[in-house]
């Protein structure tokens, strides 16, 4: 086995499938099962385990630089890997402002696992899908000419592929697979590993109505067109990316007490929080027919510290630094 293959960190897959008894759910006769993906791995845990395994094998050693803000779980992902696998990261940050400050414990952790991390303005930041400004960051962060490089969120064709795994272990185990999109890259490879009669749900945790069109892109460019039913719900945002609402905390404190779970699972509010409370929230106003297996996919586990309205956080993920006008019409592929 290749001394850089992720493989070598033993993953546990495929993550379990945990049965949870919700009275919100089985008044209306449907099963609540939360796939355990953030016990993939303890430091590369839930989705950024699948979208980044291909990547790094196709890194092989090289150094790989990525991008995120200054709360990013794909960062501390990246920066851990490098660490556990030896291989060298690099890290551009949104917000050159953030460079003279302490770092945050997110931000700490990464630098503590090797990590260089390089500020970048917001401006050329906001540009870095576009060749001349990757150009200008890879030069700010001195990047050997060997660097691969991996979108912010980790999210491009071969993330797509890493992620089909988990629609295939959800095979005739769950009806409808519910996950939280960032960039889009998980439901778009979610969706492609289900087998036909399975959907997939997507709850964006950014506004702005954009997200439909990343993951068909994606999956353009992972199998060269559309692969499975999926459809998005973009009401439970909160306002936008690092935005909760004392209503979504209370329901996550809600859930955890219910089912035991501050024992074995806190329930991550920036994304799995917004996706469950999708899910309760449908389920009440009949989304779907009495008998459905409904699965939860948990992608993660609480940041060090979850940012605060107003803190300079992770990003979007969109290269936007504002999330724009909500989308008032779900997006399908259908």
């Amino acid at each position: 086995m290749n001394a850089f293959d992720p493989a070598r960190l033993r993953p546990r897959l495929p993550s379990p499938l945990e049965p949870v008894e919700d009275e919100r759910l089985t008044r209306y006769g449907l099963t609540l099962l939360l796939k355990r993906d953030d016990l993939i791995h303890p430091e590369l845990p839930g989705n950024k385990w699948r979208k980044l395994a291909l990547n790094l094998r196709a890194a092989d050693g090289r150094p790989v630089l990525t991008f995120g803000g200054a709360y990013s779980n794909h960062l501390r992902a990246t920066a851990a890997a490098g660490r556990l696998l030896g291989f060298a990261t690099i890290g551009v940050v949104r917000g050159d402002e953030l460079a003279g400050r302490p770092l945050n414990p997110s931000l700490a952790r990464c630098a503590a696992d090797g990590m260089r991390l390089v500020f970048a303005d917001r401006a050329t930041y906001r540009e870095k899908h576009r060749p001349e400004a990757l150009a200008r960051l890879l030069a700010l962060a001195e990047a050997p000419a060997e660097t691969y490089v991996v979108p912010e969120g980790g999210s491009n064709a071969l993330a797509v592929q890493g992620c089909v795994e988990l629609g295939r272990e959800l095979a005739e185990q769950a009806d409808v697979a519910a996950v939280a999109v960032g960039t889009g890259g998980t439901l778009a490879g979610l969706a492609a590993g289900l087998a036909p009669g399975q959907r997939a749900l997507g709850v964006p945790v950014l506004k702005g109505g954009f997200l439909g069109a990343e993951v068909r892109a994606l999956q353009e460019a992972a199998f060269g067109g559309p692969r499975g039913d999926w459809w998005l719900d973009e009401r439970f945002h909160c306002g936008g990316y690092a935005r909760t609402t004392p209503e979504l905390d209370a329901f996550a404190r809600n859930f955890e007490e219910r089912h035991g779970m501050w024992r074995t699972l806190a329930i991550e509010r920036l994304y799995v929080a917004k996706m469950l409370h999708a899910v309760v929230t449908l389920a009440a106003e009949g989304a779907f027919t009495p008998g459905t297996r409904i699965a939860a996919v948990i992608t993660g586990a609480p940041e060090p510290r979850a940012p605060e309205p107003g803190d300079p956080g992770d990003p979007t993920e969109t290269g936007t630094d504002t999330d724009t006008a909500p989308g008032t019409q779900p997006a399908s592929s259908r």
